[in-house]
């Protein structure tokens, strides 16, 4: 978002902006969970490659919390010609999820009466986010994916597409993902949530028309957030208890907490943050299917699990646990980094190769089927 007035409200991309690449495209209404319907989506998006006549050649890839459809902007080195996601042979596909805040429909856009959402914004879940890329998805004249991939809240939608159409996706990918959120991660998002809430520019989320919104209060969040990402002892090799050296008389750990506060704050919206933290608290594959282990039962498509060794908020034996109750699941894959959840992101080149892997398992299904 670019700097002025409205950067003091929200870093949601908003309607007079340059969509950059963004495609747009109108879905309809969603029938939601709750039971709600979200009226007139749009879902945003990009791509990369070329859709083959057929319409099979196309991956999914599913973005985390602050995400968004960029994947090189987020995920370097992982797509483009003979790449991990080879744009050269695949269509890549990567969407806003409804409820976020870089085009698709959220809390910051536009409703129907011509107002944003703000406070009047459902509850979403992660299935309600897979029902709206369903959408997409038939829209486009995309037939299945050879694979749907994705880390943290992207891992949990890429499961929930092997249980509910598992004829839509050949193969899926779930990296630095679980099958139901724990209390843990619960406790850290509720806090998280309530440091939002409890800035006095929140507004009970109508905060759009303001001054200023709650950026304080969601770069708390993102610094509580972002010690869950990064290990202890990386925190401690990296920082220890060094002074910034300015004028400050920070800790240099609390510069860093602050630098990654006032980026989020660029790009990102606080109603988003907590609709997607929301849906993650949620997140239980075995909801109204007789448990997890009943739920993970039933998926018939090859499932790659990764793991990172490091990952204090989504830590192995969560991904464990989907291998163990998925009868279709590969070995666990174990990606090996001293950078915690956010591992992922930063070993690229072997994470890559567990991509390539994955996309090839995903590939070879089209020939079996």
């Amino acid at each position: 978002m670019e700097s002025g007035c409205e950067y003091l409200v929200t870093g949601a991309w908003l309607e007079s902006y340059d969509p950059g690449d963004r495609l747009f495209l109108k879905i309809g209404d969603v029938e939601l969970e709750s039971g709600e319907k979200l009226l007139d989506v749009v879902m945003a998006y990009q791509t990369w490659g070329t859709l083959n006549a057929a319409g099979n050649n196309a991956i999914l890839v599913n973005h985390a919390l602050t995400g968004w459809s960029d994947v090189p902007g987020w995920w370097p080195s992982m797509v483009g010609p003979g790449g991990p996601l080879d744009t050269e042979k695949y269509f890549i596909i990567c969407p806003n999820v409804i409820g976020g805040c870089q085009g698709s429909t959220g809390p910051s856009t536009i409703a129907p009466d011509g107002k944003r959402w703000g406070s009047r914004f459902p509850t979403v879940t992660i299935r309600d986010m897979v029902q709206a890329e369903l959408a997409l998805t038939n829209a486009l004249g995309i037939s299945h994916y050879i694979l749907a991939l994705g880390p943290s809240l992207g891992g949990m939608r890429s499961l929930e597409w092997a249980i509910q159409y598992p004829d839509r996706v050949n193969a899926i990918c779930t990296i630095g993902s679980s099958a139901v959120a724990t209390g843990d991660q619960i406790g850290a998002a509720s806090i998280q949530i309530r440091a939002i809430k409890a800035d006095p520019n929140y507004r009970d989320g109508d905060y759009y028309e303001s001054d200023h919104g709650p950026l304080v209060g969601m770069g708390i969040a993102r610094k509580i957030a972002h010690l869950t990402y990064r290990t202890e002892t990386e925190m401690d090799v990296r920082f220890g208890r060094e002074l910034q050296g300015d004028d400050t008389g920070r800790y240099a750990v609390e510069s860093y907490l602050d630098h990654q506060a006032d980026k989020l704050a660029k790009r990102f919206d606080a109603n988003t943050y907590i609709a997607l933290t929301e849906a993650m608290n949620s997140h239980d594959v075995g909801t109204g299917r007789g448990g997890v282990a009943a739920a993970l039962a039933t998926v018939k498509v090859p499932v790659i699990v990764v793991a990172i060794d490091t990952d204090r908020l989504f830590p192995p034996r969560l991904q464990e646990e989907i291998v163990e109750l998925t009868p279709t699941a590969l070995p666990l894959k174990v990606l090996t980094s001293p950078f915690g959840h956010d591992g992922f992101l930063i070993e690229v080149e072997n994470m890559g190769e567990i991509v390539r892997e994955a996309v090839e398992i995903g590939w070879n299904q089209n020939a079996q089927g």
